[in-house]
């Protein structure tokens, strides 16, 4: 016979498996629902994002280019087409795509919400410059058209994102681009940065490591087929052709050339060493800025380096009379003039 109390505890872990797998909203079957929904979504709207892209630039869009860009095989992109193009999103032309004004329009919203959220993160949070992309990718499809506009209206309607890409309007107006690769400049030519490109990843990381940033100023000393050599930030660096790519800039007129000048960072500082800050590197933003002011690091201010841990990483600085243990990756914000420099 039937133990009934353990009927009546299989008779609830079956009740309670139920419902965790069941439950309206909340149960596992509902959320893969859900996550199913907002996967198609995402790849629909990144679509619409490489496609717009496309036509700026002046590409066709295809199913391989697509199945590119958002990682997936052609058989799935193939399988996404349609359902965009019954929601009048796209239109088929031969063996490409076009955006329809509602698919434009579309587009433009998430690249906003991309380019908003990228710029929040930049200028209101401790990330680093080559997390923002990702976090603004996952953020983008999650900003409903109000919450795009109020976003902006919290940072004053910036007209441009950290890397310099232009950010969309509520109506979808936005700047056009300007510049040219700094592949394409003379030697010995001047000229500002105004884009970066953060795609790919591995090359985008390699401009930050440099130290590039949008506004900085550059010069060409010297080019070969395999390398470019410049004067940037008052250094001289070496870059690829296939990296300089990714970089776009002005040219600068003759008269508002400048003399290179060598430009140290409290990094460089050995133990026993002093100097005076100068400023802070424009590619401080946000909250390490903020930090670095709140701790008195401000032009003039005297600073000596006084020693380095065991493991080589942080270094204690002595700064009005305290010390203060910074990174090396810190401390590469910070822009010294040496004791006795001036002299």
């Amino acid at each position: 016979m039937p133990d009934p109390l353990m009927s009546l505890v299989i008779a609830a872990l079956i009740a309670g498996g139920g419902a965790l797998i069941f439950w309206p909203d909340k149960g596992l079957y509902w959320r893969w629902q859900q996550a199913r929904r907002l996967t198609g979504r995402v790849l629909i709207e990144d679509a619409l994002k490489h496609i717009h892209e496309s036509q700026m630039e002046g590409r066709r869009a295809t199913v391989q280019s697509l199945a590119g860009a958002l990682q997936v095989t052609p058989d799935r992109v193939a399988s996404l087409l349609p359902k965009m193009e019954e929601k009048e999103l796209l239109r088929v032309e031969g063996d490409h795509y076009r955006l329809t004004p509602q698919g434009r329009d579309y587009a433009l919203h998430i690249i906003r919400a991309h380019r908003l959220w990228e710029r929040y993160l930049a200028e209101h949070s401790g990330f680093t410059t080559s997390e923002w992309h990702d976090l603004a990718h996952r953020q983008e499809h999650l900003l409903s058209p109000e919450d795009v506009e109020a976003l902006s209206l919290q940072l004053n309607r910036p007209t441009y994102d950290p890397h310099g890409d232009p950010i969309p309007d509520a109506q979808g107006k936005m700047a056009a681009p300007q510049g040219q690769p700094l592949t394409a400049l003379a030697p010995d030519q001047a000229a500002r940065i105004v884009h970066l490109e953060d795609e790919p990843p591995a090359v985008y990381a390699q401009l930050v490591a440099l130290g590039l940033q949008p506004g900085l100023e550059v010069r060409l000393l010297d080019r070969e087929p395999q390398r470019l050599r410049l004067w940037i930030a008052g250094n001289e660096q070496i870059l690829a052709p296939i990296v300089a790519a990714n970089v776009t800039v002005v040219p600068l007129p003759d008269q508002v050339l400048t003399e290179p000048t060598a430009t140290e960072r409290l990094s460089d500082l050995k133990p026993g060493e002093k100097a005076v800050v100068s400023g802070l590197a424009p590619g401080c933003r946000g909250t390490e800025r903020r930090r670095f002011l709140d701790l008195g690091i401000l032009p003039g201010t005297a600073i000596e380096a006084e020693m380095i841990s065991p493991s080589g990483d942080p270094t204690a600085y002595r700064v009005r009379g305290a010390l203060l243990a910074l990174r090396h990756e810190q401390a590469e914000f910070i822009q010294i003039t040496r004791e006795g420099a001036n002299q």
